[in-house]
């Protein structure tokens, strides 16, 4: 046996579940559904119920206990009334659950210690007829348990603890990576987890896989999976280049040196305030945090919202002249934007060239706006003329601390937590947020693929 085989045969004994938990997990369903059932009965309208998801495929990692059910209607039922009657079949049968709300609303809650997804959905005659995201999940189902044998499934559960350990697990808008169903997708496309992982180490991003070879639709992703249930829609839409970059990283690291530490997530221990000083006097750099009080929405709805605003924020200062070396955001209570910068103060003038004399309209103009302005020049400079007029801002403090602030690109939500209140902390200052984000720090100044 192989250092790889020996290694992989470790992981998957470790992350295949049992047979106890196989059996409770059954009798969870069964209970579920009989309750789901019932709740049905008592509806004006029919309806069926189907469980989805890696635990109705077999592809689930032990302890990960996730149970998705779900309540399909008639495709001709209103919109509002599926809504409707989806949370009371969800309020029956997880009494002691909570509403949440992704394209629609549904019920979640546990039973016998599984997590459990209770989401009413149309029952549609194809997914590209789908009246709601959710829709298609029921034929994801159906395609994947057709081919999917046992020995795929070990694979595909190697595959999602691979993508677990390095990070890259997960479709949310935080994470960026890569779903359960594309996982699956690409183990069965590539015929198990060692080839997937020798090929994806050969990638040359745009990389376009087509299962069912609909060859339609394009897109400008760096990986395109054209769903095999649904030829407009890629698969991998939301899977960012870093984590396609991130899983070439570690398959080839991991095929050339195999062992299981890539199999299992850790984290940093975090920095106190002490070392994060002794990073940023080692660095030479100047770091600025924008903090406020996190904006009351879900993870999905507030990572693009932090993100564009630290794009925001880092472009800002990089057109002022601050050069931007890297940036972080990350939240809790409070929401953190970080920049840190390789330029900590500016002259207080700054140059700006006009246009050729030869060019004379431009010229001219460029010479009349300036000639009675408070400003060094008009002169010229080779063929042009230049002007050197005072900065608006010398130091990033400047910038941040006033109302320029909002006129860079911020998420809606940001930008109401900020003219409501914010902190801005300058250089040493920033070591404060070591007490609440001291992993996130570490992270930071210790980085990785």
């Amino acid at each position: 046996m192989s250092d790889f085989e020996a290694v992989v045969a470790r992981v998957a004994d470790r992350v295949t579940p049992d047979a106890a938990e196989r059996e409770r997990l059954q009798a969870a369903v069964a209970a579920l559904t009989d309750r789901v059932r019932d709740a049905v009965d008592d509806l004006p309208v029919d309806a069926d119920v189907v469980q989805v998801g890696s635990t109705a495929r077999g592809t689930w990692l032990a302890d990960d206990r996730d149970i998705d059910l779900f309540v399909r209607f008639p495709p001709d039922l209103d919109r509002a009334d599926l809504e409707r009657y989806g949370l009371d079949v969800g309020r029956a049968a997880l009494p002691d659950g909570r509403e949440e709300y992704a394209e629609h609303p549904y019920v979640t809650g546990e039973v016998q210690g599984f997590d459990v997804d209770l989401v009413p959905c149309y029952d549609v005659a194809d997914a590209t007829e789908i009246q709601s995201a959710v829709d298609r999940t029921p034929f994801h189902d159906a395609y994947l348990q057709e081919r999917l044998d046992e020995t795929l499934a070990r694979d595909v559960r190697l595959f999602k603890a691979f993508l677990t350990g390095i990070g890259a697990y997960g479709s949310d808008l935080r994470t960026r990576g890569f779903s359960g169903y594309l996982s699956e997708l690409l183990v069965l496309e590539y015929g198990g987890f060692e080839p997937l992982l020798r090929a994806a180490s050969d990638w040359h991003p745009p990389v376009r896989l087509d299962p069912e070879d609909h060859g339609t639709a394009t897109f400008d992703d760096p990986l395109v999976v054209i769903d095999p249930t649904d030829p407009e829609r890629n698969v991998a839409a939301v899977c960012a280049a870093e984590n396609v970059a991130r899983l070439q990283h570690y398959a080839r690291d991991f095929l050339a040196d195999p062992r299981e530490d890539p199999f299992v997530p850790s984290d940093p221990a975090p920095l106190d305030a002490d070392a994060v000083r002794a990073h940023l006097d080692r660095r030479g750099t100047t770091p600025v945090a924008v903090v406020f009080e996190t904006p009351d929405l879900v993870d999905d709805q507030l990572y693009p919202q932090l993100r564009k605003s630290l794009d925001g924020i880092a472009g800002e200062l990089d057109r002022r002249g601050f050069a931007p070396l890297r940036s972080a955001t990350f939240a809790d209570d409070r929401a953190v934007l970080l920049v840190e910068l390789a330029v900590s103060e500016l002259a207080s003038v700054a140059r700006h060239a006009g246009p050729p004399v030869h060019v004379r309209d431009h010229a001219t103009g460029f010479y009349d706006a300036y000639a009675d302005r408070d400003v060094y020049g008009p002169f010229l400079d080779g063929d042009r003329y230049v002007v050197e007029r005072e900065r608006e801002f010398t130091t990033p403090a400047d910038l941040l601390g006033s109302d320029a602030i909002f006129d860079v690109a911020l998420g809606a939500q940001v930008e109401t937590a900020l003219e409501s209140e914010y902190d801005l902390l300058v250089g040493d200052a920033v070591a404060g947020l070591a007490d609440d984000f001291g992993v996130e720090l570490a992270r930071y100044f210790d980085p990785v693929p």
